[in-house]
């Protein structure tokens, strides 16, 4: 359980992960921007406590059907109300931070950062939410519906004299018709109707009144036997949209990997330009030192200006890329905010600082452990499994649609029959009249050549879905194999560029005391310092490298959220 809340601990904690310029450390839960109120409070809160109090680990962190991150609800206990306060009392504490401030983050800050603001993930967030709500409206499907229908109908006809001079009666007759029903579908292929009808008639016809009165209430059912009979297109419709719920799950988690993978990378690359500033103000100041030494030999006579104009040139030279690290690490800055935040101009400014070490860490590799993780983990391989089932549900139904259509038909319902309408009522519930119908319906095309052309289509799709699939597979063992030779060689690499900056740094100090003693020239001293700069750039380079691979090894497999004990928790 420690491990499945242990990355989300900087969500919960407020200030102790780093927060948006311009907001309050958690304006997602507690509302109000900057609540000065409470500053002075807190601020004799941390004096009295001198520090940071110990907060108790927070909940599980589920994921809801829309890709939402909420809490794990349960019985709030006194250490809970008391993070509550504190991360209250602490709004007020930590203020915006302007330009030229520095914001120190781990990489688990960056990662939590992401999580909550990238916009590539809060787009790919609405995707299961759109993928449910397909679903509910295609399970809508069975939702009976309510029929109802009324009209009157009336007609008049006066009397006269015909052409032989007989007279004959005028004539009227009028009709209250009604009805009310309710119908639908069940998930077997039944359809049905419940009907319930009035129909009450007045004539006069050669002055004798007539009236009859007609109710009926019954039920009609039509059940498919063969076409529509296992599977009919409201079921594939719903089959089809709860695997694109669990593929836009997949989309989404596939969605995380890269993000974090991306932040991974930045951060590396933001630490390795850092360092490389580092090495090249090392570089300035060895320059810069040898040519005061060598203004100094110019000035006694002991060696010509050629060789101080030399040291004045690489001090140029080691400025010049001094700049062009610098700015290096203000575009690896850029990207890593690219990908935390959704208000790059709140912060641009803000100079961030990773708390973490430019260090290889010895890891243990296996092919087939890794190919394993990635044959059973990689959720583009499983959403190409997906897609697959997709497919012969497609399938089913187009073959289904070849059977020629047989439908099993029944009705039933009582029958009142009086001169009233309250007598018919009266009648209909004695039950003595009534009447029934069983029967069948069929039907098929003489060629029936579309239903046969579908399914030929969908057997097609079918085998292409499956040579996607291997083709994938494929991709996956090769990427994995790379990413391991990778690895393994940065490692490798990281060891010899540790060892060459050694041996640089050792040959240039024997050539500086050579040249001390008269022994060599400033020209050879100016070659290893530019060597020992090199060397230290490739060692950090190859560091980068080793982290980079070790992070696309985890991509690759789909073992990125493990890695990072990231738990996800879809609810149904």
């Amino acid at each position: 359980m420690r491990n499945r809340w242990r990355f989300m601990r900087f969500r919960m904690a407020g200030a102790h992960r780093p927060v948006r310029p311009g907001c309050s450390p958690v304006p997602r839960v507690f509302g109000r921007r900057n609540q000065s109120p409470h500053r002075r409070a807190a601020q004799r809160f941390f004096r009295r406590t001198r520090g940071r109090p110990r907060l108790p680990p927070p909940p599980p962190v589920r994921i809801d059907a829309g890709g939402q991150m909420h809490k794990a609800r349960g019985p709030m206990r006194v250490g809970q109300w008391f993070v509550v306060g504190w991360i209250t009392l602490s709004t007020g504490v930590v203020c915006s931070l302007g330009a030229g401030q520095e914001l120190r983050v781990s990489l688990e800050d960056c990662i939590q950062m992401a999580l909550e603001n990238n916009l590539d993930l809060r787009i790919q967030r609405l995707g299961p939410q759109i993928a449910r709500f397909n679903l509910n409206s295609s399970v809508a499907a069975y939702d009976p519906s309510l029929q109802a229908r009324f009209g009157i109908r009336q007609n008049n006809l006066p009397g006269g004299v015909d052409e032989q001079n007989r007279p004959y009666p005028p004539s009227s007759d009028s009709t209250v018709d009604g009805s009310i029903g309710l119908g639908g579908l069940t998930p077997t292929g039944l359809s049905y109707s419940l009907t319930g009808a009035l129909t009450d008639s007045e004539l006069v016809n050669f002055g004798l009144p007539f009236s009859n009165a007609r109710s009926f209430v019954g039920f009609t059912l039509t059940q498919p036997l063969l076409k529509n009979f296992w599977i009919d297109a409201p079921r594939m419709n719903i089959a089809l949209s709860r695997n694109q719920l669990r593929m836009s799950r997949l989309d989404l988690q596939a969605q995380l990997i890269n993000t974090i993978t991306e932040v991974e990378l930045a951060y590396w690359e933001l630490i390795a330009a850092r360092e490389t500033v580092k090495v090249q103000e090392k570089a300035v100041e060895l320059a810069r030192r040898l040519w005061e030494e060598n203004k100094k030999r110019v000035a006694v006579g002991v060696m010509a200006p050629l060789d101080e104009k030399q040291a004045e040139s690489q001090v140029a030279a080691s400025q010049a890329a001094l700049l062009a690290a610098r700015n290096t690490v203000v575009l690896r800055e850029n990207a890593l905010k690219q990908l935390l935040d959704d208000e790059f101009a709140a912060w641009y400014n803000v100079d961030l600082l990773p708390s973490g070490e430019l260090k290889a860490l010895p890891a243990t590799f296996s092919l087939a452990d890794s190919w394993s993780k990635g044959l059973t983990l990689r959720p583009d391989l499983q959403r190409a499994k997906t897609e697959l089932e997709n497919r012969n549900i497609t399938l089913a139904y187009r073959r289904n649609q070849v059977y020629p259509q047989l439908d099993l038909t029944g009705s039933y319902g009582l029958v009142g029959n009086a001169d009233e309408a309250s007598d018919s009522f009266t009648r209909l519930q004695e039950g003595k009249g009534f009447n029934y119908s069983i029967g069948v319906v069929f039907r098929m095309p003489l060629t029936n050549r579309e239903a046969r052309n579908q399914r030929r289509a969908a057997e097609a799709e079918v085998q292409a879905a499956l040579l996607r699939l291997k083709q994938l597979e494929q991709q996956i063992m090769v990427q994995i194999h790379d990413a391991v030779s990778q690895a393994r060689s940065s490692y490798e690499q990281v060891e010899a560029t540790k060892a060459a900056v050694e041996y640089a740094r050792q040959a240039l100090e024997a050539e500086e005391k050579k040249l001390a003693n008269g022994k060599s020239t400033s020209f050879q001293v100016l070659q290893l310092q530019r060597d020992l700069t090199a060397r230290e750039s490739e060692h950090i380079r190859a560091i980068t490298d080793y982290n980079a691979a070790l992070a696309r090894l985890a991509q690759a497999e789909g073992s990125t959220l493990e890695r990072h004990h990231i738990t996800l928790d879809f609810e149904d």
